[in-house]
């Protein structure tokens, strides 16, 4: 399952972490980040122990989103040694996330 990823936790998950994160910005209201949502948890039971994956919910979590000019959802960026590395801005296959965290491991 998808980690729930928020303002206070962001550093320690995303920016600290060993391995790759894959960070999804979705709020609820959003459609198309409902159509990424099943995704992403996928994507997090089939790479748990390899990658983070989690979500922000931009709507409560202001201050990352901003830091990293999310200004469309679902935007989706990927983190390797505290730095993003990759970025998907909309609706994309599983493969496309997947891609990227094969090519970040």
């Amino acid at each position: 399952m998808a980690l729930e990823i928020t303002d206070a936790t962001f550093d320690e998950v995303v920016l600290k972490s060993d391995k790759p994160v894959l960070v999804d910005f979705w709020a609820a209201w959003c459609g198309p980040c409902r159509m990424v949502g099943p995704i992403i948890e996928e994507i997090a039971t089939d790479y748990e122990g390899k990658a983070v994956v989690g979500k922000v919910d931009v709507d409560a979590n202001q201050e990352f989103a901003a830091k990293y000019g999310v200004r469309n959802i679902p935007t989706v960026l990927l983190f390797k040694n505290g730095e993003v590395v990759d970025k998907q801005v909309g609706v994309a296959p599983k493969t496309t996330y997947t891609g990227k965290i094969d090519a970040a491991l």
